[in-house]
């Protein structure tokens, strides 16, 4: 772990499955329903509801591309300016001759800029509330970013969509789903 990091996400799979789901707040709704339908939790429920009773899908949504293993961004612009202002530190475990994976570092710079901008703007507290359920979603589904990538998989839309392709909002399908699954709860919304 480099010098100044509190915090590590490992691996750019991992990192591109998460940020789909944070940019898709419709896919995320979805698979909140999907975990509701085997756990019956009802939280699960209230959460996929507050993201589809809003306009959040159509408001918040950043599109991404299909490429070969799913959603993805480039991240060298993005994380170059991050890595130049010692926010974030990028170590790469090679093995042989290529680059087996990368782990991305948040530095005590990084958490203390990051906050610092909260306060300041607090109508950014959403990207942190929301990646906190992101996560949860995530180590729920597994640890890995091959793990996430098949979930995401799933998706019948997803997957159907072509290569460099934008992948499409699927909002109009979850917020059925969501009133199929209320309607069987006895739920209104």
């Amino acid at each position: 772990m480099p010098a100044g990091a509190v915090a590590v996400l490992e691996g750019e799979t991992r990192l591109q499955k998460l940020d789909f789901w944070l940019r898709y707040p419709d896919y995320l709704a979805y698979e909140l329903l999907a975990d509701y339908e085997t756990s019956r939790e009802e939280f699960l429920l209230e959460l996929a509801g507050e993201i589809l009773d809003s306009e959040e899908p159509e408001l918040r949504s950043i599109p991404m591309l299909r490429y070969k293993f799913g959603a993805f961004e480039p991240l060298d612009m993005p994380l170059s300016i991050l890595v130049a202002e010692g926010l974030v530190a990028r170590d790469p475990l090679i093995g042989g001759r290529r680059i087996r994976r990368n782990n991305y570092f948040l530095t005590g710079l990084g958490r203390k800029v990051a906050r610092s901008v909260v306060a300041d703007f607090p109508e950014l507290s959403w990207y942190g509330e929301r990646m906190k359920i992101v996560v949860a979603l995530a180590d729920a589904t597994g640890l890995t970013g091959t793990a996430l990538r098949k979930r995401q998989y799933l998706v019948g839309d997803y997957a159907d969509t072509g290569l460099n392709e934008e992948i499409g909002s699927i909002a109009a399908k979850a917020r059925k789903r969501l009133a199929d699954l209320r309607a069987e709860a006895g739920v209104t919304s």
